[in-house]
C-alpha cells in the first residue's frame, strides 16, 4: 500500500528509476533510486525528506531555536554541544588547520560588509577590517565537547552543511535498502550502491554562462561532486567581477578566481571543501587542485 507523502515532497517514476523531489537549504533537492519497488521508494523518499529538514533546522544560521543560535548568542560563555554538532565542529577545525586558515566557519560575519547582487559595489574597508577582528578559529576555545566564542563572534556551518546533508542522506538510505542511489541537493551530489553490472549515473557539469547547457558530463559509480562559483552571486568592484566566496584572511573575495569549479571526490563534503578552497586560491586554483590529486573541471 502506498503511503501519503509529506507536504512538499513528490515522487514519480521515470523509466527505470524513481525520482523524489523537494526543496530545502535554499536549493532544489532530488533523490534518484534504481532497483526498488514503489513502496521502498516511498520509504526512502520520506526518510530523505525528514532527515534533510532535520539537518536544516538544526544547523541553519537563520533560526533562533537551534544549537547554532545558542552558540552565536552565548556572549563569551561556553556552550556544550551534542555528538553530531561536535563532529561537524571537529571537521571544521581540521579544515581550518589543513587550509592554513582559508576555510574558517567564523568568517560568516564578513557578509555584513558585502552585497553580491550582480551590480557595482564599493565595500567599506573600515567595516571589513572591523569585522576581521571577529574572525579566526584560533580565537575559539574548543575542547571537543563545548565551544566558547568571544562576544559578537559567530559560527556558520553553511560552508559544509548542505554537503554534509547529501552524504548523510545517501549513506542512510543505502543502509536502509541496498540500491543504486544518487542524491543531488542543488548540484551537490553523492552516488552510492551502483553494482559492477549496473549503469552508472550520468552527471552534467555546470556551465557558469548558461543554466541551459553543460560543460560536459561524467559517469559516476561512487563518490561525491560539488561545485563552487560566482554564476549567481557576484559584484563588480572598480570594474572587476568578484564572487561571493570571501577569504577570511583578507575579508575580500579572491582576485582572478575561476567562474566555476567542479570537484569529484570520495564524499560530497570533501568535494565541497576542495571546490571552495580552489576558488580562494584565485589564479592558482588549477594548481591547487592538481596537488590534491582529484578530478576537476574549472571554467574561467
Amino acid at each position: 500500500m502506498s503511503r501519503k507523502l509529506a507536504k512538499g515532497l513528490t515522487l514519480r517514476q521515470i523509466e527505470d528509476r524513481w525520482l523524489a523531489e523537494f526543496s530545502a537549504m535554499a536549493s532544489p533537492c532530488e533523490v534518484q533510486m534504481r532497483g526498488v519497488t514503489r513502496q521502498q521508494a516511498e520509504e526512502l523518499a520520506a526518510h530523505a525528506f525528514s532527515e534533510t529538514r532535520r539537518i536544516e533546522t538544526k544547523f541553519s544560521r537563520y533560526r533562533d531555536d537551534n544549537i547554532i543560535h545558542k552558540i552565536n548568542t552565548s556572549n563569551g560563555m561556553p556552550v556544550s554541544v551534542d555528538k553530531e554538532t561536535a563532529r561537524l565542529l571537529a571537521y571544521a577545525q581540521e579544515c581550518y588547520n589543513l587550509s592554513d586558515g582559508m576555510f574558517d566557519i567564523t568568517s560568516g560575519v564578513l557578509r555584513r560588509a558585502w552585497k553580491f547582487e550582480g551590480k557595482n559595489f564599493e565595500p567599506d574597508q573600515e567595516l571589513v577590517e572591523s569585522l576581521r577582528d571577529l574572525v579566526g578559529w584560533d580565537k575559539v576555545i574548543w575542547d571537543g565537547a563545548s565551544i566558547t566564542l568571544l562576544p559578537e563572534m559567530q559560527v556558520d556551518l553553511g560552508g559544509i552543511g548542505k554537503e554534509y546533508a547529501v552524504d548523510r542522506v545517501a549513506e542512510q538510505l543505502h543502509d536502509k535498502i541496498a540500491c543504486s542511489l544518487m542524491v543531488n541537493f542543488g548540484g551537490d551530489i553523492r552516488v552510492v550502491g551502483v553494482g559492477p553490472l549496473e549503469e552508472p549515473w550520468i552527471v552534467g557539469i555546470e556551465d557558469p554562462e548558461s543554466e541551459a547547457s553543460a560543460l560536459g558530463q561524467v559517469e559516476l559509480r561512487a563518490g561525491g561532486i560539488a561545485t563552487s562559483g560566482d554564476s549567481r552571486r557576484f559584484c563588480y568592484v572598480n570594474g572587476k567581477r568578484l564572487g561571493h566566496i570571501l577569504n577570511p584572511l583578507t575579508g575580500w573575495p579572491a582576485a582572478d578566481a575561476p567562474r566555476s569549479v567542479t570537484v569529484l571526490a570520495q564524499r560530497c563534503t570533501e568535494a565541497g571543501i576542495l571546490a571552495t578552497l580552489s576558488i580562494l586560491h584565485g589564479s592558482q586554483a588549477e594548481e591547487f587542485l592538481k596537488l590534491q590529486g582529484v578530478k576537476f573541471f574549472c571554467s574561467r
